[in-house]
C-alpha cells in the first residue's frame, strides 16, 4: 500500500510493538533532569556568527560570498560541492568578513565564514520560536507533495541529521527502486546523557515533528511510519499520540537503555531486525530520521525556509543554570554558556554534545554547527566517571592493564570485541583492527564506560579506524 493511499483512507494498521530493547548497551547516569523541565529560549542574536563550511558527512561546501557582502536570513553562503553534502545558510542577517578557520571537537580544522549582525533582525525573541516552530502544520493534504521534490527541498535547505550523524537528509529520502522502503523510524530516543533537546522539541512542538514524519516517509514510500521513544518520556509520548491522531503515524515506546538512539539498536529494538555488518538500514527496508530532523523537513516543504537555527542543551553540574536553547547556527559555546550564568567552580570539563560520545573542547570560541545537540559540562566527579580527562589530565582515572574481564564485549551493542580492536591500535596491527571489524564500532563508549582497567578503548578504536584508513 502506498503511502499516498494511506493518508487518503485516514487509516492506518497499527503494528502491535513491544517494550523491546537490543542485545548489549548498559545503563549510565541519566541526568535528564538537570534540563528535561526548562522550555526551549531564543537566545538574543549575538553580535557575530561564524559558520563553517564543513557541518555535515561528506565533502565541504564552496563559498559562494565575498568577504563585505551584505547578506539575509537563510542566504546561501556555501554551496554543496557533491551529492554527498550539503549547501550552508546565513543564520542571521548581516555582514560577511573574510573566511578564518576553526578546530571542530572533532579535530578537523576547517573554513569558517564569520557573519557580524545588523542590528535589526527579521526576528527576534519570541518571534524566532513562533517562525519556525509555531503555528497551523498541515497533516491531511501532504498526499499532495511529489516526493521527488521532498527529497530535492531537503537538499537545497541544506537539511542534515540533527541527532549528531550529520547525515544529509537528501540521500535517505531518495528512493531506490532495488531496496525498498517497508518502515520509518523517527528517532527520538535521545538516550545520550544530559541531553534533552530532543525531548523539549518534541513536548512542545509536536505537530512540525509529525508533519515531517509523514512528509518523510512519502518521500520513501514507506508503509509504517513510526516515532520511538523511550519510556523515560512519557509527556512527550502523550504529546506526540495527540498530535498524530487520525494519521499514519505510529508512537512506540521502547525501553530506557544506552544507545536505544543508535540507528542499528533502534531498528532491532523496534523491529526485531538486524542491519548486516557494515551494511546500511536501507539493506533492511528502514529509513531513520531525528525528530529534529523531520521538524526541520516540514519546515523546509511547508514554508519554503533552510536550515539556520537549531535547539541546543547546556547542561551539566558545571554550567550555573542548565537550559534548552534555540540559536542560530554558527553562535559560539561560550555565548551560550554565558547566558545560562556562566561556568561555576566545580566545572572541569566542556564537551560538545553528550558525555557517552561527546568531545572534549579546549576552547569555548568553537561555533556551534547543525550536530551540536548539547555542551555539557561536567564537574571533576562527572569528569571521572565517564573517562574523560581534565585540562592537565586529573580528572582521567589511572590505568591498569587489560584485565581479560569480557565486559566490554558483553555490553557492547554492535557484537564487537572492543579489547582486541584497542589493541591492535596499540600494537601497530592494522590485519588485527581489520579481522575482528573496527570500522563497524559506532563509538558509543559503552565498551570504555564499563571497563574497571579505565582503558579508553573508544580512542584506541579511532586510532585502529585510522590505520585502515591509511592502509587502503
Amino acid at each position: 500500500m502506498s503511502m499516498a493511499t494511506i493518508l487518503s483512507k485516514g487509516t492506518f494498521a497499527k503494528r502491535p510493538f513491544r517494550k523491546r530493547s537490543f542485545k548489549g548497551g548498559i545503563y549510565p547516569p541519566e541526568q535528564k533532569g538537570l534540563a528535561a523541565g526548562m522550555p526551549i529560549e531564543v537566545i538574543p542574536t549575538p553580535e557575530e556568527v561564524r559558520l563553517p563550511l564543513l557541518q555535515h558527512l561528506g565533502a565541504p561546501c564552496k563559498q559562494v560570498i565575498e568577504p563585505r557582502s551584505q547578506v539575509q536570513l537563510g542566504d546561501i553562503i556555501g554551496r554543496a560541492k557533491g551529492f554527498i553534502s550539503a549547501p550552508i545558510h546565513a543564520s542571521l542577517r548581516g555582514t560577511t568578513a573574510r573566511v578564518s578557520a576553526t578546530t571542530l571537537p572533532a579535530g578537523r580544522r576547517v573554513d569558517v565564514i564569520p557573519i557580524k549582525a545588523d542590528e535589526t533582525q527579521p526576528f527576534t525573541d519570541r518571534a524566532v520560536y513562533d517562525e519556525i516552530f509555531g503555528g497551523d502544520w498541515a497533516i491531511e493534504e501532504l498526499n499532495n507533495y511529489d516526493p521527488e521534490q521532498i527529497a530535492n527541498t531537503a537538499r537545497d535547505a541544506g537539511l542534515v541529521g540533527l541527532g549528531g550523524a550529520t547525515f544529509p537528509t537528501h540521500i535517505k529520502l531518495r528512493r531506490n527502486k532495488e531496496k525498498p522502503i517497508s518502515h520509518m523510524l523517527i528517532n527520538g530516543a535521545e538516550c545520550e546523557p544530559y541531553l534533552t533537546a530532543d525531548y523539549r522539541l518534541m513536548l512542545e512542538a509536536p505537530r512540525p515533528v509529525i508533519s515531517g514524519a509523514i512528509l518523510a516517509g512519502r518521500a520513501v514510500d514507506a508503509e509504517h511510519v513510526t516515532v520511538c521513544i523511550e519510556n523515560n518520556k512519557p509527556k512527550a509520548i502523550k504529546a506526540l499520540r495527540n498530535a498524530a491522531e487520525g494519521t499514519n503515524v505510529s508512537v512506540c515506546v521502547l525501553k530506557t537503555k544506552y544507545p536505544q538512539g543508535g540507528e542499528k539498536q533502534l531498528i532491532s529494538a523496534v523491529l526485531g531486525k538486524t542491519v548486516p555488518l557494515g551494511g546500511l538500514p536501507l539493506d533492511v527496508g528502514v529509513v531513520v530520521l531525528n525528530v529534529g530532523t523531520t521538524a526541520a523537513l516540514a519546515r523546509a516543504v511547508l514554508r519554503g525556509r533552510p536550515l539556520t537555527h537549531r535547539v541546543v542543551t547546556v547542561s551539566g553540574k558545571g554550567v550555573m543554570a542548565p537550559k534548552n536553547l534555540l540559536v542560530p547556527i554558527g553562535t559560539s559555546f561560550r555565548y551560550l554558556i554565558d547566558y545560562c550564568g556562566g561556568l561555576n567552580d566545580v566545572a572541569q570539563t566542556v564537551i560538545a554534545g553528550g558525555p557517552m560520545m561527546g568531545f572534549a573542547v579546549g576552547s569555548l570560541d568553537i561555533p556551534v554547527t547543525k550536530g551540536t545537540s548539547g555542551i555539557t559540562v561536567l564537574t571533576q566527579h562527572e569528569t571521572r566517571r565517564f573517562g574523560f580527562g581534565g585540562g592537565d589530565g586529573s580528572g582521567q582515572k589511572p590505568q591498569t592493564p587489560c584485565l581479560r574481564c569480557g565486559r566490554c564485549v558483553s555490553v557492547c551493542p554492535m557484537n564487537l570485541v572492543p579489547g582486541r580492536i584497542a589493541q591492535a591500535a596499540r600494537t601497530n596491527h592494522p590485519q588485527l583492527a581489520e579481522r575482528y571489524h573496527a570500522d563497524a564500532c559506532v563509538e558509543c563508549g559503552c565498551c570504555a564506560f564499563e571497563c574497571p582497567a579505565n582503558i579508553p578503548v573508544v580512542q584506541l578504536i579511532r586510532l585502529s579506524k585510522a590505520m585502515l584508513r591509511r592502509k587502503t
